[in-house]
């Protein structure tokens, strides 16, 4: 098996700049508030995100910011999908930058994998305009961190015979899962690299990190990845978020914001109609740490205020949490989610009003616009622009 990991670089930042010559060149920060993307002049300079605008203008004074152009971003991203087409019909979506292809088989009809990587991202590069690195490996894994030690506009093949030569120097965050968290934990005891990890047995990597987390960095640190290329799945879970900023931010503040959050990610649930079982709240706190807390409904919904009312109460249990550490950015997602787009009622039957009012305030978003309506808290302090979505 033979997979290619394609990710286009700094994407909203190199559309800026491939529509705006002036640009070029330059530090670029696409974002208002907070910077949702920023050119690899501008992460030169340590902006990362999602990061503070106020900032990100500190470490770099001279950047130029523009605001979001979502259109402009999903139409970019639906050429280069075309081209992802043209190259294989096995085409795994992971984002609307990128995507696995698996081209086994495609020797006779468009080479080696090196040169089907080397065509792609010139087809990408005249057709679209924009730079895509890609990386290529027996694995899904291993093609992913390629593609990541490749970047920026670049093209890294793992051969078979040297898979382990180049992923066990690597540190350890290279790793799926590892965060800043896991890897303090890991370097506490002097394990810096992938090649530390897998001279570690699993019993103590379970031991040490817990046993869904061992069993899963023991498996990759020797590329053990038998995941396919799937083609037309459709995602587990539906959500958004949102960067706060440093604090501090009142309760109140956070509440609101998670209301706002829960209007968005119903809303595209039922577009999409796919009602949710599990609500899953995700915050990051302001020493970076980060925590994810769930809770599962007895039936699936799409249903605003149930999905609203679990979420809330999720967020008042991590309140001395937030109260402690601070809040920087509040998620929300709903999971488990149901393919038919039927929702059973039960006994007692839910409140008519309910699907009532989710369905009209849904006509009047939808044809006057998302921010059309809202809730009376947040008048005046919309949202972020939601990131675009691949087709469920």
């Amino acid at each position: 098996m033979t997979i290619l990991h394609a990710d286009l670089d700094s994407f909203y930042a190199s559309v800026e700049q491939r529509d705006d010559v002036r640009l070029r060149g330059r530090p670029v920060l696409v974002g208002g508030g907070v910077v949702l993307a920023a050119s690899y002049e501008a992460k030169a300079r340590g902006v990362r995100t999602p990061m503070g605008l106020s900032q990100a203008r500190a470490l770099c004074p001279d950047a130029v910011v523009v605001p979001p152009r979502m259109g402009a971003y999903v139409e970019a991203s639906r050429r280069v999908f075309e081209i992802f087409r043209d190259t294989t019909p096995l085409v795994e979506g992971i984002s609307i930058d990128e995507a696995f292809l698996d081209v086994s088989g495609l020797r006779r009809i468009r080479g080696g994998p090196e040169e089907i990587a080397a065509t792609l991202r010139a087809d990408v590069r005249q057709r679209v305009g924009l730079p895509i690195t890609v990386g290529v490996a027996r694995t899904k894994f291993l093609a992913k961190v390629a593609s990541g030690v490749g970047k920026p506009d670049g093209l890294l093949v793992v051969p078979p015979d040297g898979e382990l030569d180049f992923l066990h120097p690597l540190p350890v965050e290279r790793l799926w899962g590892v965060g800043p968290v896991t890897a303090a934990r890991l370097r506490d005891r002097q394990i810096h690299t992938v090649g530390h990890v897998a001279r570690i047995g699993e019993a103590a990597l379970v031991a040490m990190l817990g046993a869904a987390a061992g069993r899963h960095l023991h498996a990759l640190a020797h590329n053990h990845d038998p995941r396919r290329v799937r083609v037309g799945a459709r995602r587990g879970s539906i959500g958004s978020q949102c960067a706060l900023g440093r604090g501090p931010h009142a309760f109140a503040e956070v509440d609101a914001v998670l209301a706002a959050l829960v209007d968005r990610v119903a809303r595209r649930m039922r577009a999409a109609g796919r009602p949710g079982r599990t609500v899953m709240l995700r915050l990051r706190f302001a020493d970076y740490t980060r925590a994810t807390r769930s809770r599962s409904l007895l039936k699936a919904t799409t249903s605003t205020r149930a999905i609203l009312a679990t979420a809330r109460a999720l967020l008042t249990a991590a309140r001395p949490l937030i109260t402690e550490r601070g809040i920087t950015l509040v998620g929300v997602a709903v999971g488990n989610l149901d393919g038919g787009g039927a929702v059973q009622p039960e006994l007692p039957f839910d409140d008519p009003h309910d699907e009532g009012l989710d369905s009209a305030l849904d006509a009047i978003r939808d044809r006057f616009g998302a921010s059309s309506v809202t809730r009376a808290d947040r008048l005046g302090r919309d949202l972020h622009q939601a990131a675009p979505l691949l087709p469920d």
